[in-house]
């Protein structure tokens, strides 16, 4: 669990920095390569760690999408050009702060 915990925190430290450049909103998200490629990589990030979190803590945090999150990863690093800024967008805005509000929750336990 040690080494769980420190990938949980690495989730953690990659939502802070997505959430930092998110705030400036959708607008310049798609306007600004240099935000998108900070948070493309804060993505990969937090699906590298989800990869090495153990599959017992995966079992044990089932609400989180562990799977999605990996696969989201491996489509950013294997098949980049795939990927589509607007689902992005969406992961941003809907999705990261419910993974923030779920990771909280292992972290307070």
């Amino acid at each position: 669990m040690r080494n769980d915990l420190e990938r949980i925190k690495d989730i953690q430290e990659a939502i802070q920095k997505i959430e930092k450049y998110a705030q400036r909103g959708e607008k310049e998200f798609f306007e600004n390569e240099l935000i998108q490629g900070w948070i493309l990589l804060q993505l990969q990030i937090i699906g590298e760690a989800a990869r090495a979190i153990s599959r017992e803590t995966h079992h044990q945090y089932s609400n989180i999408a562990w799977r999605d999150i990996i696969d989201f990863r491996n489509l950013l690093v294997h098949e980049y050009f795939r990927v589509d800024l607007r689902i992005v967008w969406r992961i941003i805005d809907q999705e990261i702060p419910e993974l923030k509000s779920q990771i909280q929750v292992i972290l307070d336990s």
